[in-house]
């Protein structure tokens, strides 16, 4: 089990190095309807996996605390009706709070879960509630990559669907690969707060630390 305590946060702080900005290589007027929402599928997708690692140890530290399929599933659901609120307003123009307020903030619910990780026994109800919370939050964050790629006037609302379907997309493969790699095997044993949540969420509660801090700077 020294692999999970060690060699697992260790990824975790290593794995920024990986992430790369957003690039939008396409003639999006050359292409067919059916290609343009497929192209910003696929954004919407690398958003979350490799690039929006913020938003990976969002997820993955929502999993830890109870590491099975159906509670996560909870929260995913109320944190995906919350980030697409905000999204789709953020996108229409109806909300636009400036970046330098909603990073830190995203960083900030990141540190939050990865705390309440390491001091509660069991998921706690109201947690759903929180989730969606935080949801709002990163889902202005996705606002700000989506704005940056901007969407073609002609399917304004084909490819904000897309793009949130493919951060979708990215979440539940995320949740998918901690159950592969975390909760199937590890779920139940008496050993698993002591060697797998708490290392995870100490190393994610770090680099959220770290992220808080810069983001403000």
């Amino acid at each position: 089990m020294r692999f999970i305590r060690y060699a697992l946060p260790a990824a975790l702080l290593l794995l920024p190095g990986l992430a790369a900005a957003h690039v939008l290589d396409a003639d999006l007027s050359k292409l067919s309807r059916t290609d343009v929402f497929l192209t910003y599928l696929k954004l919407g997708f690398t958003h979350i996996l490799p690039l929006g690692f913020d938003h990976v140890l969002f997820v993955v530290s929502l999993y830890l605390l109870e590491p099975r399929l159906k509670p996560v599933l909870w929260q995913a659901t109320a944190f995906t009706v919350a980030h697409s609120i905000t999204l789709g307003l953020a996108m229409y123009g109806v909300v636009s709070p400036p970046p330098t307020l909603v990073e830190p903030l995203i960083a900030l619910s990141i540190l939050f879960v990865a705390i309440e990780n390491i001091v509660v026994e069991r998921l706690n109800p109201w947690r759903v509630v929180v989730v969606f919370g935080f949801g709002l939050l990163h889902g202005l964050g996705f606002a700000g990559a989506l704005t940056s790629l901007g969407l073609p006037r002609a399917m304004f609302v084909e490819s904000l669907v897309a793009f949130n379907v493919g951060v979708e997309l990215g979440q539940v493969a995320v949740i998918l690969l901690a159950w592969l790699l975390i909760g199937r095997w590890a779920a139940n044993k008496p050993w698993y707060k002591r060697r797998v949540l708490v290392p995870a969420s100490v190393a994610i509660g770090l680099m959220a630390a770290y992220w808080t801090i810069e983001r403000l700077s």
